[in-house]
């Protein structure tokens, strides 16, 4: 269970360093690991029968 919270918490974290970003390809990239990252907790989450982690914030987007 705790990779699946990290994996989380690290997706919101390069969320949030997106949100801030200027550089569009920089930006670009920390989103894709982003989606890596939930993309691994979702995984994690069915392995243990639980709901997919919530989507993440829209702001984020490029």
């Amino acid at each position: 269970m705790e990779l699946l919270t990290e994996y989380f918490e690290r997706a919101v974290q390069l969320e949030q360093l997106a949100l801030g970003e200027a550089d569009a390809n920089f930006k670009a990239q920390l989103l894709t690991q982003a989606r890596a990252y939930r993309k691994l907790a979702a995984k994690r989450a069915a392995e243990y029968g639980l709901p997919p982690p919530s989507p993440p914030d829209p702001n984020a987007s490029v």
